[in-house]
């Protein structure tokens, strides 16, 4: 499928800000947790081009184009903390392309009554369309309490490149608590289920889960799947859907995002995907 961008739509059709919704903590005054929504929505011009016709931002999720068919997330408030519920919506429309990264790190903090913080991240692509989505790592900091849920509804000729990466606590501490949970799609057929859970020092110290890795990381591609390749420290898994399933662990985020690339070149598909960049 070619790529064809074109600018953004004009702000006052591209841009809008929703309102920030709050909430009081329960037995603490004074104390806030946030609820809020992003959302992001292109649309094919009459040219054929893709164009940005929804940009609405919830603070701390805010989202900014940075180039033709490509957006950036911006944090513009400290979060996620405990008691925040946000969620980030996409929809990618048939035909066009669309390449969602993040301008830093999302440091995931405990609130003051241990509630657990939510992030739901829900993306449909349309037909003929294309999606990438690689923000920077998630960084579990000590004594949070985390539920990450993505949600993938692909057409069946929709190409998807999903990188998420997720960091075991800043340096010197140990994790807080994440469960993170992955739901994928394709043409209306189950793609990907996954799940797993960070923050168990019993469990995550096994040498059958995380050993001595620091960071977790995984990439979503669709299209042929090659053979099952293993490296160090990364593994390419090849799915029925088709699409294929990079996994890999590191000892810090350096070492992951390597491994992640020496199974995304493995699958020999990224050079083939639709990149607004391109």
């Amino acid at each position: 499928m070619s790529v064809t961008d074109s600018a953004p739509a004009p702000a006052d059709n591209a841009t809008a800000w929703s309102a920030r919704s709050l909430r009081p903590e329960p037995g603490r005054a004074g104390r806030r947790s946030m609820r809020a929504r992003a959302e992001i929505v292109t649309r094919r011009d009459s040219g054929g081009r893709t164009v940005l016709a929804t940009m609405r931002s919830g603070p701390p999720l805010t989202v900014r184009a940075t180039a033709p068919g490509r957006v950036h997330l911006v944090s513009t408030a400290a979060g996620p903390l405990g008691g925040d519920d946000l969620a980030l919506d996409i929809e990618v429309a048939p035909g066009t392309a669309l390449e969602v990264r993040s301008v830093a790190s999302t440091l995931v903090l405990p609130g003051f009554t241990g509630a657990e913080s939510l992030m739901t991240i829900t993306a449909r692509v349309g037909a003929g369309a294309s999606l990438r989505f690689a923000p920077e790592p998630t960084v579990l900091a000590a004594d949070c309490l985390h539920r990450t849920a993505v949600r993938l509804d692909l057409a069946e000729d929709a190409r998807v490149f999903w990188r998420e990466e997720i960091v075991f606590g800043r340096y010197g501490e140990r994790p807080g608590r994440c469960h993170s949970r992955f739901d994928a799609v394709l043409g209306g057929v189950p793609l990907l289920r996954q799940e797993f859970v960070v923050g168990d020092p019993e469990i995550d110290g096994s040498s059958a889960v995380y050993g001595d890795a620091r960071c977790v990381g995984s990439t979503l591609i669709t299209g042929r799947a090659p053979e099952t390749t293993v490296g160090d420290g990364w593994a390419v898994l090849p799915l029925a859907g088709p699409a294929t399933l990079v996994s890999a662990l590191g000892r810090d985020a350096v070492e992951l995002r390597r491994r992640l690339g020496h199974g995304e070149e493995a699958t020999a598909l990224e050079a083939t995907m639709t990149n607004p960049r391109s």
